[in-house]
């Protein structure tokens, strides 16, 4: 007995949520828990080093599952013949249509909905693993900089190095926008928000120093050959995480890049950003000689 697991994710022109891959992991954990031997297989396109649906052999499997998502479709009736000779079940399907040969192509349906009853999705009870969730915030064109920009650049290499992270990317702007559901519309909005991360990846002067002000360690990359005001702000912080456009499009970019991520996630790297969001004792020295300016 051998059992071929499958859902929407494994189909090339079918659609990987975490939903449907957390209801195929939990398929397979409850059929190797209880001794069953199971296969998961995979659209090229999602994992492309993983099992891939149009290379099995149907002839090793005896029985094939499909998990969560609507039993509806050209491509579930494709399962039926590919997979003619083994006994078809689905596990916590949407039946839409009984009467679709997509649904009617199984041997037993075991839907979550559409059925004599409604049950819980089988994501809810999938394990799962916390990773860190990240802030990412970058700068905006800054022409002001001239030839000095390497934005487009550093964006490029830090972006790449940053999608092969094990982490939950959030994509952030600074810029407030009272008509636009997707921006803050406060800078009160804005920095609860930051809050709520774990770290911050940027190239903005302001993501910096408003992630270090929640106490959020930040890994900031200055954009600006030769330095700008990210480095500049970074060591009036006395923040140690910051990068130059040189180190990160240079051959030693990941392991600098990897180095600092690793020490922002550490004890160390969070206890500094916290003690950077303490308020600053004192008056600011540039407040202080504005008032006395304001003052002759």
């Amino acid at each position: 007995m051998r059992v071929l697991v499958t859902g929407w994710p494994s189909f090339v022109h079918g659609e990987a949520t975490a939903g449907d891959v957390l209801s195929m992991r939990r398929v397979g954990a409850a059929l190797s828990g209880a001794g069953i031997a199971a296969d998961a297989a995979w659209s090229p396109g999602f994992l492309p080093g993983e099992l891939h649906l149009g290379d099995v052999d149907p002839g090793r499997y005896t029985h094939l599952v499909f998990a969560c998502g609507p039993a509806h479709g050209e491509q579930v009736r494709w399962l039926h013949e590919r997979f003619a000779r083994c006994r078809r079940i689905a596990v916590g399907v949407s039946v839409i249509d009984p009467a679709d040969p997509a649904a009617t192509g199984f041997h037993r349906l075991l839907p979550r909905d559409g059925g004599p009853a409604a049950h819980p999705d089988l994501s809810l009870s999938a394990g799962t693993s916390p990773v860190p969730v990240t802030g990412v915030v970058l700068a905006p064109g800054q022409r002001e900089y001239g030839a000095r920009r390497r934005h487009e650049r550093v964006h490029e290499a830090l972006l790449r190095w940053a999608g092969g992270l094990d982490c939950a990317r959030v994509p952030l702007d600074t810029r407030l926008d009272t008509t636009d559901w997707r921006h803050c519309a406060t800078a009160d909005q804005f920095t609860s928000l930051l809050r709520r991360l774990d770290v911050v990846l940027t190239t903005r002067l302001h993501g910096m120093v408003l992630a270090l002000r929640a106490g959020v360690p930040a890994l900031a990359v200055d954009p600006v050959a030769g330095g700008g005001k990210v480095t500049a702000q970074a060591r009036a912080l006395d923040w140690p995480a910051v990068l130059s456009a040189e180190e990160v499009t240079g051959p030693d970019a990941e392991a600098a890049l990897g180095r600092w991520w690793t020490w922002c996630l550490s004890d160390g790297g969070r206890a500094r950003a916290e003690g950077r969001a303490a308020p600053q004792a004192g008056p600011h020295p540039l407040l202080a000689e504005l008032i006395a300016e304001v003052r002759r």
